[in-house]
């Protein structure tokens, strides 16, 4: 895992790290800029390569909205919500538009429907047959902040919003949860986080770890209960900023984020790279471990020099095969400054494994495995039985790196992450103060796509971070 230092956690924000999805660390020695973006890029898995796509009249610039792709109309891509801040920090607000990318014919279509969600960031949407269900968020204000435990749903035939009401006692408001489809077409939602206003300027932050299952009642699509649910097995440690994805075997699998711990004006925490698996047909949690490579531990066995990819990229240490590994890596600046990155590795086959009838040991220990290193809000996607994993960011002191590496999981095997692109030093850089007002000139009067805005969103307090 990877150490996140101590901040001052006053202020506001868009979706950065995890815990401070809404933590909002305004006040800190260096100041950030945020630069948010609506470009569209594919990445092509066969030709190894990624491509940006260049569609006329895209949504406005954004972050933590959410996107779902549904078999409609030749495919189509949703996309709701989410925030924009300007550069300066001088601007900041929610969105509560709604935009369908039409795959097929590749047109951006705004579609106008009253009685939706209010502005918000941080929610969760999912496609559930015909429709979009659309759980929780948060709104936040220059006087005030609000997280959400309300359900919508949008038809997909006739492009119109619903508010459910779900019987039962169901979460409390929350954001940047889990939220998947079980087999059984009912849906999970999974931890996430909200806060508290303690007493004037503090806020304590709460990382949840309950779940419960959302049902639409038989013969019925328009009535829904809450149960809640406790799964067995070894579940996650709390954490925010975790990503999710859903695996061929309908399992939902959890990765990274990171663990905070609050005091009243400060937040300390670790970032983290461990994979977890949840089983909704035993309702159980279970870790998700690697078992090595079998052609190198077939090479191994007939004394030849193995050569594992990647290892040139890091330093390893480690003097037996049953110790934990540390090894250090380094990011280097734009403006020269090298952070390094410390990780502490369990030596391969000591904890267990995704459950499996293959009784294959483990790699060899000795090398450090190639694995995606500690961040939270990295983005997941499951193809072919494998699972692709996209940048996502951690913190080093004062500073916020983003990342931008790829890396690829054979869920079937798993044996080992393959690095598909390598995080490139020369590409990462902490963007900090400067006179730009480029963005703040673009976004003005975008919010809502057009639509009329609460004037409360109008204003921006000093400095902007990103809340999910």
């Amino acid at each position: 895992m990877g150490k996140k230092g101590k901040k001052e956690k006053k202020g506001r924000g868009a979706e950065k790290t995890a815990a401070k999805m809404e933590k909002k660390v305004s006040k800190r020695s260096r100041k950030e800029e945020t630069f948010l973006y609506n470009e569209l890029y594919v990445y092509n898995i066969r030709k190894d390569s990624w491509t940006k796509v260049e569609i006329p009249n895209p949504p406005p610039r954004r972050c933590a909205h959410q996107a779902v792709v549904v078999p409609q109309g030749g495919g189509q891509l949703w996309i709701f919500g989410g925030e924009f801040a300007s550069p300066d920090g001088e601007q900041f607000y929610h969105y509560k538009d709604l935009w369908v990318l039409h795959l097929a014919t590749k047109t951006w279509e705004q579609v106008r429907s009253p009685g939706g969600p209010s502005g918000r960031s941080g929610h969760r949407m999912v496609a559930w047959k015909r429709q979009l269900i659309l759980f929780g968020g948060f709104h936040e204000s220059t006087r005030d902040y609000i997280y959400y435990n309300d359900v919508y749903a949008f038809n997909l035939d006739t492009f119109t919003w619903s508010k459910l009401s779900p019987s039962g006692t169901g979460p409390t408001p929350r954001s940047g949860c889990q939220m998947t489809i079980t087999p059984q077409g009912n849906i999970i939602i999974y931890g996430g986080y909200s806060k508290q206003r303690v007493r004037k300027d503090v806020d304590r932050g709460t990382q949840h770890s309950d779940m419960f299952l959302l049902k639409a009642e038989d013969g019925s699509e328009g009535k829904w209960s809450w149960t809640r649910i406790n799964p067995s097995g070894a579940k996650p440690t709390p954490r925010s900023g975790f990503s999710v994805a859903v695996a061929p075997n309908h399992q939902t699998l959890l990765f990274g984020g990171v663990c905070d711990e609050e005091e009243e004006e400060s937040l300390e925490g670790d970032f983290l790279n461990d994979l977890h698996f949840y089983d909704p047909i035993r309702n159980r949690w279970f870790a998700g471990q690697l078992k090595g490579p079998k052609a190198e531990k077939r090479r191994r066995r007939r004394g030849r020099k193995a050569e594992p990819g990647g290892a040139d990229k890091q330093a390893a240490k480690g003097p037996s095969a049953q110790e934990p590994l540390e090894v250090v890596r380094e990011v280097v600046s734009e403006d020269g400054t090298v952070v390094t990155i410390k990780q502490v590795l369990a030596a391969p086959g000591v904890a267990g494994q995704l459950e499996s009838d293959d009784d294959d040991g483990p790699e060899e220990a000795g090398v450090a495995p190639v694995e995606p290193s500690p961040r939270s809000n990295a983005m997941l996607a499951v193809k072919h039985g494998r699972l692709y994993l996209y940048g996502g960011m951690f913190e080093a002191g004062d500073r916020q790196v983003t990342l931008s590496d790829l890396y690829c999981l054979d869920l079937h095997k798993m044996e080992e992450w393959m690095v598909l692109v390598e995080t490139d030093p020369e590409s990462q850089e902490w963007l900090e103060e400067t006179d730009s007002d480029e963005d703040s000139e673009e976004a003005e009067g975008a919010e809502g796509g057009g639509e009329e805005d609460e004037d409360e969103e109008e204003e921006e307090e000093e400095s902007g971070e990103e809340g999910g």
